[in-house]
């Protein structure tokens, strides 16, 4: 019997990641896809119930003022899913 994962897929303004560096106040440099850095944050609301360390694969929301330099980080991906991630070719 096969395990279902529960995977949110990145929509139209949003991309994973791979966080590259922990910068303090919920801020991160994240490596997302489109072949950018951008500096990312937690935002408020998530703040609280999401840890967040070197290397985890993360959904990043991209600011409409600075789309190519600033974005939200609005979810965690775990090793299930990332796994999952690679055979859809969704991570390089």
């Amino acid at each position: 019997m096969e395990e279902t994962i529960k995977l949110r897929l990145p929509e139209e303004d949003e991309i994973i990641g791979i966080v590259e560096e922990k910068l303090g106040g919920a801020h991160f440099r994240v490596y997302c896809m489109d072949e950018k850095t951008r500096l990312c944050r937690i935002p408020g609301s998530k703040k609280r119930s999401m840890w967040i360390d070197l290397n985890m694969v993360v959904l990043v929301k991209p600011w409409v003022a600075q789309p190519d330099e600033r974005g939200d980080i609005i979810l965690k991906y775990n090793k299930q899913q990332v796994e999952e991630l690679k055979k859809r070719g969704l991570l390089k």
